[in-house]
């Protein structure tokens, strides 16, 4: 089974072709009353990477043009889906604290629920919408035929 990621044209989304079928690497879900994603990947960097990218484009943020700033971490956890959460958390602090958002980045998953990435930030001049919270309601990491797949729920 060949599995290929390449960007689309739609807002920097990212399509996974399983077996010659398009699925999104990431797509917007209805939810009672917050907003979730279902996320795919072919391993747990790329379900990584791709639930970074859904989450910032649910932000629409608009940054300041300008220099990055890049930083490193490493994070550690007692589980995948802890770590998943404490991946996102971490993408969504700069927001909070400096008015700075992650316009890109580089995430590597390695074993025992750790991972390492470089982020580079700007500061913003506009967001259309805040995340409260990453949850843990209904995430559960799953093994698929084209790799891992979750649901993972925004507080917003």
């Amino acid at each position: 089974m060949i599995i290929h990621s390449r960007r689309s044209s739609l807002k920097g989304q990212f399509v996974l072709y399983t077996g010659g079928v398009m699925q999104p690497a990431y797509e917007e879900i209805e939810h009672t009353a917050d907003v979730a994603l279902r996320v795919r990947g072919q391993n747990l960097s790329e379900l990584f990477r791709n639930a970074a990218f859904g989450m910032l484009s649910l932000l629409d943020i608009e940054p300041v043009p300008g220099n990055t700033e890049s930083r490193f971490f490493e994070l550690k956890a007692e589980d995948t889906e802890t770590l998943l959460v404490s991946w996102l958390e971490e993408l969504l602090y700069p927001l909070e604290v400096e008015n700075a958002a992650v316009v890109d980045f580089q995430v590597e998953v390695l074993e025992k629920a750790q991972l390492k990435a470089t982020i580079e930030l700007k500061k913003i001049a506009s967001i259309k919408k805040e995340i409260k919270a990453v949850t843990f309601n209904e995430l559960d990491i799953r093994t698929v035929d084209s790799g891992y797949e979750t649901i993972i729920v925004f507080d917003v």
